[in-house]
């Protein structure tokens, strides 16, 4: 009787529902079924479920041999906090589960069998939030709730393993109609596709680890075939992540709260977190200092209300990262004087480097090879060769017949660097044309079977470490910190760790790196750049200051590539960086109030790249910085209205900020209007002037005007406005000089390099102009001409708005 009542109770109990698995946080609520499913994301204020229902989601699952794995069951203990999946083949993952405020945490603690399983995958998890999707950060948002994953190791990448060497695709790699859900519009920069993927429905958010148990062979570094070395980093074990909803306000905050939490790299700057504070996204100069000049360049920065000041390139060569004795004669001591001057007047020193570039003049390189060195692949010599042998004999040359991104062509053998100019088309397999004892490495004989080594190398003509080298070499420039007292750098060329063959993981362990050796007063202050983002680099990482200025000018270098990145920060909770701006000595007060405009406009800063000889030759350099100054403070201290911002977002608005006499700032909108007046032949008495329709926003505009000559001399300069009143102007105008009027009862002319050649009488005082549509016709007569060349006048009237009081 008893067996038949135990039989029936079974038999009930198995065909019960089983309770779900909830987990929660302060703010949202995350649900398994027994199959380790996830059945809600659910925010708690609305208690509106956000889990998408056009995917799966599973919390694991676990790849082998390219065959992906799914759960069958899910078993959590509430007093031990764990979580067991298993798997078909009898695998389990035991995962260790945290509920916190802030986040839920799940740590793989242990998986069977483990040496089998290639990969561990988080995700992806799909959301139904739309409004903005954050895909280096790993964040999906409403206005009102925001869902996200975080990475709590370097180990566990943000992404799905879409490729086998762990670089993350592009826009390009996805249906272009994935991304049309985003506000932003279809436009994107699109650095990767990271942590959260854009998606028809919303989003996915995911993460995962990979077993580098072994060496594997990718394609890699413009490479096809390249040795990926194994790692001991632990295995899967110890592979973290932490899922969070938020009210989207928060998002920020509560990310900033994970990362103390679970111990994450949480920089902080005069006692704030650099993600919130201003120092983060305000503006710098770059010019190269040296125990010399250092105090005329901290004068520069301090004109222009700028309190960092970096050094483009101090270094004697990079890998070492010694400095060079050309800036430095005194070396690292030199180095710390002229941070500690700086101090003293309330700036900080910086500098760039290009991350693990090695030069080839550097101790890692010459004389003695590191045997570190970054590595494509290898074979070895089928015969024994002597030290001035051209021609080396290979067992197989799959590695060294790929010529993309093979710049140096270089072979380590034993403590020699040989290059070689081609490889033999058929066997027997040959090095041809070889350079023994390269980059003052020494020639040596070498033995039949002695390793010869494809080394990795860059564009830039430099080499590149292995994960081993790559610690090192951050650890030269984090004592570099330590040891001087420089407070920023920039890890341009990050992406050279790839050479590791750990794609992103390679990047991040190299910021870690630098990171880890700092000492605890540099980890309270100071400004880290770089020019590539990444999941979990943006805990490491201050900002991202990208636009190159040497295409073109200022409004025309990158300009489209500078603004699409501020929709970029913006999403992925960055501070907003413009990028990096040449100011030379023909820069304009006019380009340098654009730019300022739209630093304003994004609350964005940017960096002005300058030089003393450039500094000390424009004329206009002081009222230069002296406005710089004034929009970067007024800025920093949020003093732009939002609909003011939104309309200086138009690349052709042009604004003007002044100082009254009570130290209030007003902003006014300029209108430009700009034309080429070119020299025409007529037949006789036939007009030669130029016509332009202006139009003025308000009943008495006052205007500007600015005239450049161009390939000739002008002289008779000519105004008629409204075929009513005319203006002449007594001047001769020479090749490159520029006419500029501003109002008042003279103009000015300058040389190319802004320096005043002569004022010229305005006796008619200000230029005002009437409300509405206004023609305005110009004429001058050119003389002196270049030969073959058609002169013409650059010709911009500027209407000036009436000043708003900020």
């Amino acid at each position: 009787m008893y067996l038949r009542i135990l039989f029936l109770w079974l038999l009930c109990t198995s065909f019960q529902p089983q309770s779900p698995i909830v987990f929660q946080t302060g703010s949202c609520r995350i649900g398994l079924d027994q199959t380790g499913k996830l059945t809600e994301w659910t925010d708690l204020a609305t208690q509106t479920n956000y889990l998408a229902t056009e995917q799966a989601s599973w919390l694991l699952s676990l790849m082998i041999r390219d065959s992906l794995y799914r759960p069958l069951e899910a078993q959590y203990q509430a007093g031990k906090k764990t979580l067991t999946l298993r798997f078909p083949e009898q695998r389990t993952a035991v995962i260790k589960v945290k509920e916190q405020a802030s986040h839920l945490s799940f740590e793989l603690v242990k998986v069977s069998d483990e040496q089998d399983v290639d990969l561990a995958v988080w995700g992806p998890y799909g959301v139904t939030l739309k409004e903005s999707i954050g895909e280096t950060v790993g964040i999906a948002q409403s206005k009102s709730f925001t869902a996200g994953i975080q990475a709590l190791n370097p180990k566990t990448l943000g992404g799905y393993p879409w490729k086998d060497n762990d670089h993350l695709p592009q826009i390009d790699v996805f249906e272009q109609e994935d991304y049309d859900n985003l506000q932003q519009g279809k436009r994107w920069v699109l650095y990767s596709v990271e942590a959260a993927k854009p998606t028809r429905f919303g989003a996915t958010l995911q993460a995962y680890v990979r077993n580098r148990r072994e060496d594997r062979v990718i394609e890699n570094w413009g490479h096809k075939q390249y040795v990926a070395p194994a790692l001991n980093d632990g295995g899967l074990k110890g592979r973290a992540i932490a899922l969070f909803g938020c009210p989207s306000a928060k998002t920020l905050e509560t990310i900033g709260a994970i990362e103390l939490a679970e111990g994450l790299p949480h920089p902080t700057i005069n006692g704030e977190w650099i993600k919130t504070s201003p120092v983060a996204n305000s503006s710098y100069l770059i010019m190269d200092f040296d125990e010399s000049n250092v105090d005329q360049c901290l004068a520069y920065a301090e004109q222009a209300g700028m309190h960092y000041l970096y050094h483009g390139s101090p270094f004697k060569t990079w890998g070492h990262y010694e400095l060079s004795p050309l800036f430095f004669p005194n070396g690292k001591a030199g180095l710390k004087a002229c941070v500690q001057k700086a101090e003293k007047r309330g700036i900080y020193l910086g500098t760039h480097t290009l991350s693990n570039f090695i030069n080839t003049e550097d101790a890692y390189v010459s004389p003695v090879p590191d045997k570190r060195l970054a590595k494509v692949g290898a074979s070895v010599l089928s015969q024994a060769i002597d030290a001035a042998q051209k021609d080396i004999p290979v067992d197989q040359p799959d590695f060294f017949n790929q010529m993309e991104n093979n710049t140096l062509h270089g072979v380590q053998i034993g403590e020699e660097i040989v290059r070689y100019g081609r490889v033999s088309e058929q066997a027997p397999w040959m090095l041809l044309d070889c350079e023994r004892g390269a980059f003052g490495t020494k020639a040596s004989a070498h033995a039949k079977g002695a390793t010869a080594y494809k080394l990795a190398d860059h564009a830039y003509q430099v080499f590149l470490g292995n994960a081993e080298l790559n610690q090192e070499i951050a650890e030269n420039v984090a004592d570099l910190f330590n040891e001087t007292g420089i407070r920023m750098v920039d890890f341009d060329g990050l992406e050279g760790a790839h050479s590791t063959g750990l794609g992103n993981y390679g990047e991040a362990l190299f910021a870690q790196a630098w990171y880890d050796r700092l000492n605890k007063d540099m980890k309270s202050h100071f400004v880290m750049g770089a020019s590539r983002s990444g999941h979990y680099f943006w805990h490491l990482y201050s900002r991202m200051n990208w636009g190159e200025p040497w295409y073109a000018g200022f409004r025309e270098s990158q300009t489209e590539y500078r603004m699409l990145n501020q929709k970029y920060f913006k999403r992925n909770l960055m501070p907003g960086m413009l990028g990096w701006f040449k100011f030379t000595a023909g820069t304009t007060l006019e380009d340098i109030e654009w730019l300022m405009t739209r630093s304003a406009a994004y609350n964005a800063g940017f960096c002005l790249v300058m030089d003393l000889p450039a500094a000390e030759g424009n004329g206009l350099c002081k009222q230069v910085l002296e406005t710089i100054r004034l929009w970067e403070t007024a800025r920093l201290k949020g003093q732009f209205p939002a609909e003011v911002c939104e309309r200086m977002k138009d690349l052709n608005t042009e604004f003007r900020l002044a100082k009254g006499a009570d130290e209030q700032l007003f902003l006014t909108e300029i209108y430009s209007h700009k034309f080429k007046h070119v020299q025409k032949v007529r037949q006789p008495g036939e007009p030669l002037y130029s016509t332009c329709t202006v139009k003025s926003p308000v009943p008495e505009s006052p205007v500007e005007l600015i005239v450049t000559a161009n390939g000739a001399d002008l002289t008779n300069l000519k105004w008629e406005i409204n075929r009513s009143k005319q203006i002449r102007m007594n001047v001769m105008l020479k090749k490159g000089h520029t006419l500029k009027y501003t109002g008042g009862k003279e103009a000015v002319v300058y040389d190319v390099h802004w320096q005043v050649v002569e004022k010229i009488a305005m006796p008619e005082g200000p230029i005002m102009l009437p409300e509405g549509n206004n023609t305005v016709l110009f004429d001058a007569r050119f003389t002196n001409a270049d030969a073959g060349v058609e002169p013409f006048a650059q010709v911009e009237i500027r209407v000036l708005d009436v000043a708003k009081r900020l």
